[in-house]
Protein backbone atom coordinates (compact mmCIF):
# COMPACT_ATOMS: atom_id res chain seq x y z
CA UNK A 1 0.00 0.00 0.00
CA UNK A 2 2.88 2.38 0.83
CA UNK A 3 4.42 1.74 -2.59
CA UNK A 4 1.12 2.49 -4.31
CA UNK A 5 0.73 5.74 -2.38
CA UNK A 6 4.32 6.71 -3.17
CA UNK A 7 3.75 6.08 -6.90
CA UNK A 8 0.54 8.09 -6.86
CA UNK A 9 2.29 10.94 -5.05
CA UNK A 10 5.19 10.94 -7.55
CA UNK A 11 2.69 10.88 -10.41
CA UNK A 12 0.82 13.81 -8.88
CA UNK A 13 4.03 15.83 -8.46
CA UNK A 14 5.19 15.18 -12.01
CA UNK A 15 1.82 16.31 -13.36
CA UNK A 16 2.24 19.59 -11.44
CA UNK A 17 5.67 20.32 -12.91
CA UNK A 18 5.33 23.28 -15.26
CA UNK A 19 6.09 22.57 -18.90
CA UNK A 20 9.34 24.04 -20.20
CA UNK A 21 8.90 27.28 -22.13
CA UNK A 22 11.22 29.07 -24.53
CA UNK A 23 11.68 32.79 -25.21
CA UNK A 24 10.31 33.70 -28.62
CA UNK A 25 10.69 37.10 -30.26
CA UNK A 26 7.40 38.70 -31.25
CA UNK A 27 7.02 41.70 -33.56
CA UNK A 28 3.52 43.11 -33.85
CA UNK A 29 2.77 45.39 -36.79
CA UNK A 30 -0.41 46.77 -38.31
CA UNK A 31 0.07 44.15 -41.06
CA UNK A 32 0.20 41.20 -38.64
CA UNK A 33 2.47 39.44 -36.17
CA UNK A 34 5.89 37.85 -36.63
CA UNK A 35 7.33 35.14 -34.34
CA UNK A 36 11.07 34.43 -34.17
CA UNK A 37 12.94 31.44 -32.75
CA UNK A 38 16.11 32.82 -31.11
CA UNK A 39 19.21 30.64 -31.44
CA UNK A 40 21.04 29.41 -28.34
CA UNK A 41 24.13 29.16 -30.59
CA UNK A 42 24.36 32.98 -30.66
CA UNK A 43 23.91 33.70 -26.94
CA UNK A 44 25.08 37.33 -26.83
CA UNK A 45 22.76 38.39 -29.63
CA UNK A 46 19.86 36.42 -28.16
CA UNK A 47 20.43 38.00 -24.74
CA UNK A 48 20.69 41.51 -26.23
CA UNK A 49 17.46 41.04 -28.20
CA UNK A 50 15.59 39.86 -25.11
CA UNK A 51 16.97 42.72 -23.01
CA UNK A 52 16.09 45.41 -25.57
CA UNK A 53 12.64 43.92 -26.19
CA UNK A 54 11.85 43.78 -22.46
CA UNK A 55 12.96 47.44 -22.13
CA UNK A 56 10.55 48.40 -24.93
CA UNK A 57 13.53 49.79 -26.87
CA UNK A 58 12.13 49.22 -30.37
CA UNK A 59 8.63 50.47 -29.68
CA UNK A 60 9.53 53.98 -30.90
CA UNK A 61 11.05 52.63 -34.11
CA UNK A 62 9.81 51.30 -37.44
CA UNK A 63 10.76 49.03 -40.31
CA UNK A 64 12.95 51.70 -41.88
CA UNK A 65 14.45 49.91 -44.91
CA UNK A 66 12.44 47.39 -46.90
CA UNK A 67 13.63 45.90 -50.16
CA UNK A 68 11.74 43.17 -52.00
CA UNK A 69 13.82 40.01 -52.58
CA UNK A 70 16.32 41.26 -50.00
CA UNK A 71 15.41 42.25 -46.43
CA UNK A 72 12.99 44.05 -44.14
CA UNK A 73 15.12 46.04 -41.69
CA UNK A 74 13.93 47.64 -38.47
CA UNK A 75 15.15 49.34 -35.35
CA UNK A 76 17.73 52.10 -35.07
CA UNK A 77 18.18 53.69 -38.50
CA UNK A 78 21.40 53.81 -40.49
CA UNK A 79 23.39 57.00 -39.99
CA UNK A 80 26.21 58.55 -42.07
CA UNK A 81 28.71 57.82 -39.28
CA UNK A 82 27.52 54.22 -38.95
CA UNK A 83 27.20 52.80 -35.45
CA UNK A 84 30.36 54.42 -34.07
CA UNK A 85 28.45 55.97 -31.17
CA UNK A 86 26.06 53.11 -30.43
CA UNK A 87 26.01 51.58 -26.96
CA UNK A 88 24.55 48.36 -28.41
CA UNK A 89 27.55 46.86 -30.20
CA UNK A 90 28.32 43.12 -30.11
CA UNK A 91 31.16 40.95 -31.35
CA UNK A 92 30.01 38.74 -34.25
CA UNK A 93 28.72 35.24 -33.49
CA UNK A 94 28.85 33.01 -36.54
CA UNK A 95 27.48 29.47 -36.29
CA UNK A 96 27.09 26.89 -39.08
CA UNK A 97 23.34 26.54 -38.42
CA UNK A 98 22.77 30.28 -38.84
CA UNK A 99 22.51 30.94 -42.56
CA UNK A 100 20.90 33.71 -44.59
CA UNK A 101 17.89 31.63 -45.64
CA UNK A 102 14.36 32.92 -46.21
CA UNK A 103 13.12 34.16 -42.82
CA UNK A 104 16.56 34.38 -41.19
CA UNK A 105 16.70 37.01 -38.43
CA UNK A 106 19.95 38.96 -38.19
CA UNK A 107 21.71 41.92 -36.61
CA UNK A 108 22.54 44.97 -38.70
CA UNK A 109 26.01 46.47 -38.88
CA UNK A 110 27.98 49.13 -40.68
CA UNK A 111 31.09 48.43 -42.77
CA UNK A 112 33.41 47.95 -39.79
CA UNK A 113 36.21 45.44 -40.47
CA UNK A 114 35.52 43.49 -37.24
CA UNK A 115 31.96 42.72 -38.43
CA UNK A 116 30.65 44.04 -35.10
CA UNK A 117 26.85 43.97 -34.91
CA UNK A 118 24.50 46.72 -33.82
CA UNK A 119 22.04 44.90 -31.55
CA UNK A 120 19.65 47.86 -31.89
CA UNK A 121 18.99 47.02 -35.56
CA UNK A 122 17.64 43.78 -37.01
CA UNK A 123 16.67 42.48 -40.39
CA UNK A 124 14.65 39.59 -41.81
CA UNK A 125 15.79 37.91 -45.03
CA UNK A 126 12.91 38.10 -47.51
CA UNK A 127 14.63 36.57 -50.54
CA UNK A 128 13.09 33.10 -51.00
CA UNK A 129 16.40 31.75 -52.38
CA UNK A 130 18.27 33.14 -49.39
CA UNK A 131 21.29 35.45 -49.38
CA UNK A 132 24.29 33.11 -48.96
CA UNK A 133 26.72 35.89 -49.99
CA UNK A 134 26.07 37.46 -46.55
CA UNK A 135 26.93 34.30 -44.56
CA UNK A 136 29.92 34.88 -42.31
CA UNK A 137 29.62 38.66 -42.64
CA UNK A 138 26.46 39.39 -40.66
CA UNK A 139 25.29 37.55 -37.54
CA UNK A 140 22.09 35.55 -37.93
CA UNK A 141 20.62 34.80 -34.52
CA UNK A 142 17.10 33.59 -35.18
CA UNK A 143 14.53 32.31 -37.64
CA UNK A 144 11.02 33.59 -38.34
CA UNK A 145 8.64 30.66 -37.95
CA UNK A 146 5.36 32.56 -38.25
CA UNK A 147 4.63 35.75 -40.13
CA UNK A 148 6.72 35.59 -43.29
CA UNK A 149 3.49 36.45 -45.13
CA UNK A 150 3.58 39.69 -43.09
CA UNK A 151 7.23 40.32 -44.09
CA UNK A 152 6.30 39.65 -47.73
CA UNK A 153 3.64 42.39 -47.45
CA UNK A 154 6.02 44.81 -45.72
CA UNK A 155 8.65 44.73 -48.49
CA UNK A 156 6.00 45.54 -51.10
CA UNK A 157 4.80 48.83 -49.60
CA UNK A 158 5.39 52.13 -51.35
CA UNK A 159 8.73 53.62 -50.31
CA UNK A 160 11.01 56.59 -50.84
CA UNK A 161 14.44 56.73 -52.52
CA UNK A 162 16.11 55.34 -49.34
CA UNK A 163 13.71 52.34 -49.28
CA UNK A 164 11.89 53.68 -46.21
CA UNK A 165 8.12 53.03 -46.26
CA UNK A 166 6.15 56.19 -47.05
CA UNK A 167 3.66 55.16 -44.36
CA UNK A 168 5.71 54.13 -41.30
CA UNK A 169 5.38 50.51 -40.20
CA UNK A 170 5.66 50.77 -36.42
CA UNK A 171 7.25 48.08 -34.27
CA UNK A 172 5.87 46.54 -31.10
CA UNK A 173 8.63 44.11 -30.09
CA UNK A 174 8.38 41.77 -27.11
CA UNK A 175 9.39 38.33 -25.92
CA UNK A 176 6.72 35.71 -25.29
CA UNK A 177 7.17 32.35 -23.60
CA UNK A 178 6.00 29.36 -25.64
CA UNK A 179 6.10 25.62 -25.04
CA UNK A 180 7.66 23.23 -27.57
CA UNK A 181 4.16 22.04 -28.48
CA UNK A 182 2.99 25.61 -29.17
CA UNK A 183 6.06 26.34 -31.29
CA UNK A 184 5.77 23.11 -33.24
CA UNK A 185 2.04 23.75 -33.76
CA UNK A 186 3.11 26.88 -35.67
CA UNK A 187 5.18 24.67 -38.00
CA UNK A 188 8.66 25.13 -36.52
CA UNK A 189 10.75 22.05 -35.75
CA UNK A 190 12.96 22.69 -32.77
CA UNK A 191 16.42 21.24 -33.31
CA UNK A 192 18.94 20.55 -30.61
CA UNK A 193 22.69 20.82 -31.07
CA UNK A 194 23.99 17.88 -33.07
CA UNK A 195 20.84 17.18 -35.09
Amino acid sequence: MKNLLALLFIGFLSSCTPETTYPVGQIKTDKGDILIWLYDETPKHKEAFIELAEEGYWNDYTFNRVIENFVAQGGCPDTPEGFAYSTHLLEPEFDPIAKHVYGAFGAGRDNNPGKISAACQFYIVQNKKGLPRLDGDYTIYGQVFKGMDVVDQIVKVEKDSTNAPLVPIKLDVSVVQMTAAQIEAEGYTMLTKGQ
